[in-house]
């Protein structure tokens, strides 16, 4: 099944770093979520979009994962030459990923 069926997602930036929470819309689906969506995954899944580090921050009350991408928007909002400086297409991104 894909991330969208049983997830939602935000993002924000700060400088070059974009911030992604994917989060449950159902706390059952959680774990499922934690266990397939790692850090190391999103990484791999931006590929050259991401040239930094991803960190991944688990927050189980809220059945969410914030993840950090960092050197993500082309040297930051006013810096980038990229259709979406903000890079808040990354949120709908992430959510085609497939969960098992």
């Amino acid at each position: 099944m894909l991330l969208r069926d049983i997830a939602h997602s935000r993002t924000g930036d700060k400088g070059n770093r974009s911030t992604i929470s994917v989060i449950a819309f159902d706390l059952k689906d959680f774990a499922a979520i934690e266990r397939c969506i790692t850090a190391e995954r999103v990484r791999q899944y931006y590929g050259d979009i991401v040239k930094g580090d991803v960190d991944r921050y688990v927050l189980p009350q809220l059945g969410a994962l914030n993840f950090v991408l960092h050197d993500a928007l082309g040297g930051g909002v006013t810096r980038s030459l990229a259709l979406d400086a903000h890079g808040k297409c990354l949120s709908s991104a992430i959510l085609g990923m497939s969960v098992e």
